[in-house]
């Protein structure tokens, strides 16, 4: 184990501030959009990490549209917000290491994102009634505690769900500047991460299936824990600096 703390600060060296945590937050950058496209593709024009749309939704839904679901955005709504605050339950416990944080976010987020598989697996329909709604609250529960561990972990320009403010940095800050570099280059790769995850969702679900995406999301998460797990150990300085 030690020989793998010491690979992973390797892997950070060049970021004494944040280590290796902007190369998993792109990883789950990645993982957002491919889990929204199934959720707006598949589940009925609900997002599971984009609250922001849902809220939009629901008054779309309210106001009359027939293709949003006043249920659908409200399930989403409400499991995000059960997973935020697990998330901030795990935060606290994790104290100020922010290694164990996000291992242990992570590995909530792995067990939610492996149950959904699990149940578009078993599920004859997964667009039916109880899959839908049971994949809306299991990937919302795994959204929610993402956010609420990325929220904390405090990483400038890599929420991993939300552009916005994103793209107005990006624009407001000057995309051809010769300052802030590595702020501009963070918010290029989010960009560029939420827009490959989205593309690889989409083109899985309609070319393959809905289990074959979240097995996708699921292999990537596991491939973020090859780096979280050992870095939970870390003692650099990356661990406790934000």
């Amino acid at each position: 184990m030690t020989g793998l703390v010491q690979a992973i600060d390797r892997l950070g060296a060049g970021n004494e501030r944040h280590g290796p945590l902007p190369i998993m937050l792109t990883g789950l950058t990645v993982l957002t959009g491919m889990v929204d496209a199934v959720s707006y593709l598949q589940l009925g024009h609900v997002f599971v990490a984009n609250m922001t749309g849902n809220v939009i939704f629901l008054g779309f839904a309210v106001g009359g549209a027939t293709e949003f679901s006043v249920v659908a955005s409200l399930a989403a709504l409400a499991a995000f917000f059960v997973g935020a605050f697990a998330g901030g339950r795990i935060g606290s416990a994790s104290g100020a290491h922010r290694g164990r944080l996000m291992a242990g976010g992570l590995a909530i987020e792995t067990f939610l994102v492996a149950a959904s598989l699990l149940l578009s697996l078993s599920a004859a329909d997964p667009a039916t009634d109880i899959g839908r709604y049971g994949l809306i609250i299991l990937l919302g529960l795994a959204m929610g505690v993402q956010n609420a561990v990325v929220r904390r972990l405090a990483v400038p320009d890599l929420t991993t769900t939300v552009l916005t403010l994103t793209f107005t940095g990006l624009a407001a800050d000057g995309i051809f500047s010769a300052a802030q570099t590595a702020s501009r280059l963070r918010r290029l790769t989010a960009i560029l991460a939420m827009f490959a995850g989205a593309a690889i969702g989409s083109l899985i679900l309609l070319k393959v299936s809905l289990p074959a995406v979240l097995a996708a999301a699921l292999v990537l998460l596991l491939a973020i824990g090859l780096v979280a797990y050992p870095a939970r150990l870390s003692q650099r300085a990356w661990t406790t600096a934000k």
